[in-house]
């Protein structure tokens, strides 16, 4: 795999925008992807992801804006050969054998009939189908059919791979297969941009992530820094008075009361101690003070929510 020219970045993007009549489907989307990692980009229905992933591989030409794959900008046909897309509706040659639907998309994407022979075994085994390398794609499950499109877009030994709901329609065997493909690949040192709204999955593959929202990105940064780096604390008190509230909200702006019970969130566990000092010195009981980690899931909805 030879990287990106120059060693730069797998994407980059600046200020990219598309718009179809007076609607703005991406309105301003700046990222930047490291070249061997795994790229979570997450968003609700409707915020952009998919055409934002046509205008990186070139299937649909953005308004306004720049951007490079693996150094070089979007359309370049010599780069386009170094990457993978497994898309997530799709329609194969129903027609056809695994096999042959393979060496098919092994000629268009230029392999030598050797290089296709040794490499479409290899693939089928890595999904799971070498015993369904005769069958016709007809005959196939949809899981199947997502393995076999997974096998699809590694022909080419890609340097970035762009892989849009890679476990739609798995079982978890199948899903626990792709998990462990993507991270072979982080290992081989390729790419990886995923669109996923299975946010259990992205926890357990991705490096970082990117949350779109209204065709922006809203926020950007690693799993670990994102999901260690918010907490949820629930305090007991004797009683909420408005002095209470407005004092916390110096560690907190988002604050929610129930009864005796405040709910905020926090930036780092370190303040802890601190706040229930504070708590304290104003004279209310403080009875438990329990700490929770928040979940990608839990962030993405704040995120979308406009909270976080």
């Amino acid at each position: 795999m030879t990287g990106a020219a120059g060693g730069g970045a797998a994407i980059e993007t600046h200020h990219l925008r598309k718009e179809y009549g007076e609607k703005a489907a991406v309105a301003d989307l700046t990222l930047q992807v490291e070249q061997g990692e795994v790229f979570g980009f997450l968003g609700p229905n409707g915020a952009g992801k998919t055409t934002a992933v046509k205008m990186l591989l070139g299937l649909t030409a953005p308004t306004a804006g720049t951007a490079q794959l693996l150094g070089r900008p979007l359309g370049d046909a010599a780069i386009r050969a170094r990457i993978g897309f497994l898309p997530e509706h799709f329609r194969f040659h129903e027609w056809l054998q695994a096999a042959e639907f393979l060496d098919l998309h092994g000629q268009l994407f230029g392999l030598a009939a050797e290089k296709r022979a040794q490499r479409i075994p290899e693939l089928l085994d890595l999904v799971g189908l070498t015993d369904a390398a005769g069958r016709r794609l007809s005959t196939f499950s949809k899981g199947m059919l997502q393995r076999v499109g997974l096998a699809q877009a590694l022909l080419p030994e890609p340097d970035l791979v762009f892989l849009d709901e890679p476990t739609s329609g798995l079982d978890p065997l199948g899903r626990r297969l792709v998990r462990d493909i993507i991270h072979q690949l982080k290992a081989a040192g390729t790419t990886v941009f995923l669109n996923s709204h299975l946010l259990s999955e992205v926890e357990v593959t991705c490096d970082r992530v990117a949350f779109i929202k209204d065709g922006q990105v809203v926020r950007t940064a690693s799993l670990g820094a994102l999901v260690e780096g918010m907490t949820e604390v629930v305090l007991r008190v004797g009683r909420v008075t408005p002095e209470l509230l407005d004092g916390l909200r110096r560690w907190s702006g988002d604050l929610r009361a129930d009864g005796r019970n405040v709910t905020l969130t926090i930036d780092d566990e370190e303040v802890l101690p601190a706040l229930a000092r504070w708590v304290v010195d104003q004279g209310v009981g403080l009875y438990a003070l329990a700490p929770q980690q928040l979940s990608l899931e839990e962030l993405f909805v704040r995120v979308v929510e406009g909270q976080a």
